[in-house]
């Protein structure tokens, strides 16, 4: 509030019956930087908390991810149930002697085979879906490096980020899908953060 506003204030409040109060109201429209009370600690500064905020942004990404891993694995697991029960299916009418089956045998044995050729394909596209957002993460996390790099180069070279070497694809296991989002939380809550 502008003095001219504080002014205009204590004229309009003139007329009231409250006229001894109004030299403690003016003194309480003008308070000294040092009456100021801030809502964080005297000792955290703009830096730390813009700090902090990136941290717990880094940690929710990496929950999101996690939900993200963990709902491919699901839908994984239920395409491989379907896969697998319409095998069992399949087998059954494929042991029948050619001789003994059915008109009804043989076509419900060719929409077995569609219906498995069509969840294998499906499973594919989610294998294929898995591994572009692993491709994806790992670009978000590379901008994510570079510019915590440009806006923390004092923290940067104190801590120094360690290579990471990458396995090769035959020292991955067979799943399709990666420990990243654990591996990042387990890092951005202090573990082994190198880059928080």
């Amino acid at each position: 509030m502008s003095l001219c506003g504080s002014v205009f204030i204590l004229k309009d409040l003139s007329h009231l019956s409250y006229t001894p109060n109004l030299s403690h109201v003016s003194r309480s429209l003008f308070v000294s930087e040092d009456d100021v009370v801030s809502m964080a600690d005297s000792t955290i500064t703009a830096d730390d908390i813009e700090g902090e905020l990136f941290k717990i942004e880094r940690i929710r990404d990496v929950l999101v991810r996690r939900e993200s891993e963990l709902r491919y694995m699901m839908d994984d697991i239920q395409l491989c149930k379907e896969i697998t029960r319409l095998k069992k299916d399949l087998h059954k009418l494929v042991s029948i002697p050619d001789n003994d089956k059915s008109n009804e045998d043989r076509q419900k044995e060719e929409e077995l085979l569609q219906q498995i050729h069509k969840l294998v394909e499906t499973r594919d596209f989610l294998v294929d879906d898995v591994e572009f957002e692993r491709l994806r993460e790992k670009e978000e996390d590379k901008e994510m490096a570079d510019f915590l790099k440009s806006k923390f180069p004092r923290k940067m070279k104190k801590t120094g980020v360690p290579s990471r070497r990458v396995p090769s694809r035959a020292q991955q296991s067979s799943s399709p899908f990666t420990k990243t989002g654990l591996t990042l939380l387990k890092e951005c809550c202090g573990f082994t953060c190198s880059i928080m």
